[in-house]
């Protein structure tokens, strides 16, 4: 069902709108709070860094999140069959029903997983203001802001007019495959609920990622029966063929607009110099803006790499009847998809990027739309608005033992994320234009 579009006399601009909530006592309140607890903050940040959050093991952190969540106040606090931590502010002073119990709401989501595997040391160290660890941007601070802003919301008497969900989610990173947001927006009792998406990813004050990068994930498999680099050098080779499919698709011309990239990230395969390898195996990742180049570059890559294998497979010698079937010392291959991100892109006059405009104009600050692959992924594919933003302040070394998170400045992004809020569930006293009701794709 598509939003209402009220009219000028009825509703305020987005710029009037944030003007008025900027000026009400509680968020002045709540903007002092967030200048006075720094400290918190930060002490927030070094509690997550130091749970060890890799991929598909986030459940420590999810308990430490769920008790943080309790204490905050946030009401039916859980955590789901997929291992997210939910928690609401429920709706105050319902406005066009959106206080409902099944009516529309906001959700508020920062990922708890890592890219770093089991045993990585996630101890952090203090250089002045700098934190260094893993994770320690990415996400720590994500999902340090979403605990700011449960704390605030329910600590200065802001009353929201629509549910607020906030969801400290998991899956994000690599083969996670964001599976925490595929859960909220297909299988869980709030997948028909969630009218807008504001992600919380990173370091950063400015940018706001309203396009959603695709991408299309594969591992590609030869197996053959190996055998003696000298006795056995008829036997087709598994690594010799899975480079030249992997040559041959390195050399498919991609276009620049829309932008597509592919890359070769891993080979593996052999055991010893003097061995023919029983396997080979590599892991392609495609990426691209437009959902047809994914798609071609799929049909590519098993062409490259059928073509490879009949290449090597017809120079074995056969029997005299030629049978049609495979000598038994041919190769086979499997492709199988291990990730698989959609790519889609918000409406320029997006309600969602309508407030945040407003909103950054309104701290001074300069929007910097970006391209990007995140949990905004799966709502934007659903054509819901949604949008990913960072935490403020600085970092750099992502995804590398060198991780830093520099907080200077985080005062001014906390600000920019609760008016944003604010505005898409609407304030007592704001008239706020009508949530979608949202609709499930699936």
């Amino acid at each position: 069902m598509p939003a209402r579009r009220p009219t000028p006399a009825t509703h305020p601009s987005a710029q009037q709108r944030i003007t008025q909530l900027a000026s009400l006592p509680p968020v002045h309140g709540a903007f002092q709070w967030l200048h006075l607890n720094e400290k918190r903050f930060r002490e927030w940040q070094l509690a997550i860094i130091r749970i060890p959050a890799p991929p598909f093991a986030e459940q420590e952190r999810a308990a430490w999140l769920l008790q943080e969540f309790r204490r905050i106040g946030l009401s039916n606090p859980h955590i789901d069959v997929e291992g997210n931590v939910l928690g609401e502010i429920p709706a105050h002073a319902p406005n066009d029903g959106a206080g409902r119990p099944d009516g529309p709401c906001v959700l508020l989501s920062a990922h708890i997983d890592t890219v770093f595997p089991a045993g990585t040391r996630c101890e952090p160290t203090q250089d002045g203001a700098r934190i260094l660890a893993p994770g320690a941007c990415d996400n720590a601070a994500g999902v340090t802001a979403l605990l700011a802003m449960a704390c605030v919301l329910l600590n200065c008497g802001v009353a929201p007019q629509s549910t607020i969900l906030f969801a400290a989610n998991v899956g994000e990173e690599g083969e996670g495959d964001l599976r925490g947001m595929r859960h909220l927006f297909q299988r869980s009792p709030y997948r028909d609920r969630i009218a807008a998406t504001v992600a919380l990813d990173g370091a950063g004050t400015e940018s706001v990622v309203a396009q959603a990068l695709g991408s299309r994930r594969f591992r590609v498999a030869l197996n053959g029966p190996g055998g003696h680099s000298w006795a056995d050098a008829a036997n087709p080779n598994p690594v010799l063929t899975l480079c030249r499919a992997m040559a041959t698709l390195a050399d498919a011309e991609l276009p620049s607009h829309p932008r597509t990239t592919l890359n070769i990230g891993t080979i593996q395969g052999g055991t010893g110099v003097n061995s023919i390898p029983e396997t080979a195996a590599a892991q392609i990742d495609a990426r691209s803006t437009d959902p047809e180049q994914l798609l071609r570059l799929e049909v590519l890559l098993y062409r490259a790499v059928e073509d490879a294998v009949q290449t090597a497979n017809a120079a074995l010698p056969r029997a005299v009847h030629r049978s049609a079937q495979p000598p038994p010392n041919a190769l086979s291959f499997t492709i199988e998809v291990i990730g698989d991100r959609p790519a889609a892109s918000l409406p320029a006059d997006a309600r969602v990027i309508e407030s945040i405009r407003a909103v950054d104009r309104h701290l001074g600050l300069r929007t910097e739309m970006r391209i990007g692959s995140t949990d905004a992924n799966i709502p934007l594919s659903l054509g819901r608005e949604a949008i990913s933003i960072g935490a403020g302040g600085a970092g750099g070394g992502i995804h590398t033992s060198g991780e830093w998170y520099d907080p200077t400045g985080r005062e001014l992004a906390l600000r920019r994320i609760l008016l944003l809020l604010l505005d898409l569930c609407g304030t007592a006293g704001i008239p706020q234009l009508p949530l979608q009701e949202a609709q499930s794709s699936f």
